[in-house]
């Protein structure tokens, strides 16, 4: 398992180096240089990376995940649910119950964690529209449930996602399919993508 300081020097590389150029730049979007205590505050607070002016002039927050390109078989994208096993009880409701980030920019690279060096571009990435998502959860249109499966299900025009566990207890998570949230609204909640549809 990555350690969380690999995985950050991982995600500001990409964010960097490959998003900045291959998303952003191409929807318009300028990043905003926040002071260094904000930036902190607001990342571990509300779950916001980083801010945004679209070509509108609106300000965007977003936060962002990576993957290696190992994960490129996935056609969803994963918020983590719960910590049910942490010892710090504030710890315990993980980023779906924190997250305040107005977009989820979510991107499988064509590179492995360990030759960073070699990511070039995403196979896959999504710009999510959270308000959006959770809107639809709050109304009912997307539900969360402890069901055993393993994939989101379209149930009576709703999507039905499972809540999942990592393999060693530490946490879970949802996943929600891309080609699901474009089937049931269009491009309502999904900014731009590549490859997952």
């Amino acid at each position: 398992m990555a350690t969380y300081i690999d995985d950050r020097a991982y995600t500001n590389y990409i964010h960097t180096h490959v998003a900045i150029p291959k998303i952003y730049n191409l929807i318009n979007w300028q990043k905003i240089n926040l002071e260094q205590t904000y930036a902190e505050k607001i990342d571990m607070q509300q779950g916001i990376d980083y801010v945004f002016k679209d070509a509108n002039g609106l300000l965007r927050t977003v936060q962002e995940r990576f993957r290696e390109c190992k994960y490129q078989q996935y056609s969803d994208f994963t918020i983590r649910y719960r910590r049910d096993g942490n010892f710090h009880t504030s710890r315990i409701e993980s980023e779906y119950y924190k997250m305040k980030a107005d977009f989820f920019t979510y991107g499988i690279t064509n590179c492995f964690k360990l030759n960073i060096k070699q990511c070039t571009d995403f196979i896959k990435y999504a710009v999510i529209d959270l308000r959006k998502v959770y809107d639809k959860i709050d109304n009912g249109l997307i539900e969360i449930k402890d069901n055993k499966k393993n994939i989101c299900e379209i149930i009576d025009n709703k999507i039905v996602c499972p809540v999942k566990y990592n393999h060693d207890g530490s946490s879970s998570f949802f996943p929600l399919e891309i080609a699901y949230l474009v089937q049931l609204w269009g491009n309502e909640i999904i900014v731009a993508q590549k490859g997952f549809l």
